[in-house]
């Protein structure tokens, strides 16, 4: 018997399971990006290129796109501070630290908005002493950044986190021992292993802040030009009855946010095989 036809014995259904997987993708992720490639068509060159370079389009863009990529870095960086602390320190109440980085994911984004706009307002908290500095953050691109970064940052922990924790000590005892300093051990043992991971959370909480909507509206001011995000301008284009202008703008960001994802599995991939990382 071939090697094969041992394979499709030990795991029958193949072609049912396989069947079900391509028609839920279809259903779920493929048909509604046909529709909206579909709808955009209705649309000329010159129809689509107008839309595009539109002020207030490139303005919202630039402000969903380059705020999202700022705070995925911003989150990279604390992210990975955060999961080193957690996996490698034991303190009273880690558990309970461990479990608030989940909040992000288990609060409502509308939640989420109104209590950073309130705590950032001219009046609240930490909006007040930031105004006494000349630093004013709700309804300000500020806000939009802060919110982006809110709802993000769990991301890159839990995907590096695991990681971190399957890292054998050992290897990095064996290269100090070797004579390594502890700026060797984390640029030749320990970063290495995790790029893939690290990689893998900036992609997430890159695409998550750039689609946002609910918390970021809250506080963003949501003004033309200055503090509309990508997302917004969409939903105000549907209100308004412009389904083509809508559509086009959502093939732009997705188009975007593709390329952009695209490219970070790339430079993961390169690094895999040139031996800077190890398989996940």
């Amino acid at each position: 018997m071939s090697g094969g036809t041992g394979r499709r014995r030990a795991l029958p259904g193949f072609g049912l399971t396989m069947g079900l997987t391509l028609t839920w993708l279809s259903i779920i992720v493929l048909i509604p990006l046909a529709g909206l490639f579909l709808k955009t068509s209705e649309l000329s060159l010159v129809q689509f290129w107008d839309i595009l370079t539109a002020r207030r389009t490139l303005n919202a863009l630039r402000i969903s796109f380059g705020l999202a990529f700022l705070a995925a870095l911003v989150n990279l960086v604390m992210g990975m501070i955060i999961v080193w602390v957690l996996v490698r320190y034991r303190f009273p109440g880690r558990r309970i630290f461990d479990a608030i980085v989940d909040i992000p994911f288990a609060l409502p984004t509308a939640v989420a908005g109104v209590a950073l706009t309130a705590l950032f307002a001219q009046k609240g908290w930490l909006g007040a002493p930031l105004a006494e500095m000349g630093i004013k953050v709700a309804f300000t691109p500020i806000g939009i950044f802060v919110a982006m970064i809110f709802i993000g940052f769990p991301f890159v922990v839990r995907t590096v986190q695991p990681v971190l924790i399957d890292l054998e000590i050992e290897v990095e005892e064996a290269a100090a021992s070797l004579g390594a300093s502890r700026w060797d051990i984390i640029r030749r043992v320990i970063l290495p292993s995790l790029t893939p991971a690290i990689l893998t959370g900036f992609a997430l909480a890159f695409a998550r802040a750039v689609g946002e909507y609910g918390s970021v509206i809250f506080i963003a001011g949501n003004l033309p030009n200055v503090s509309e995000i990508a997302p917004l301008l969409i939903v105000i284009r549907l209100s308004e009855f412009r389904y083509a202008d809508a559509t086009a703008i959502a093939v732009i960001m997705l188009i975007v946010s593709f390329l952009i994802i695209f490219t970070i599995n790339r430079i993961q991939r390169w690094a895999q095989t040139r031996g800077v990382s190890v398989a996940v």
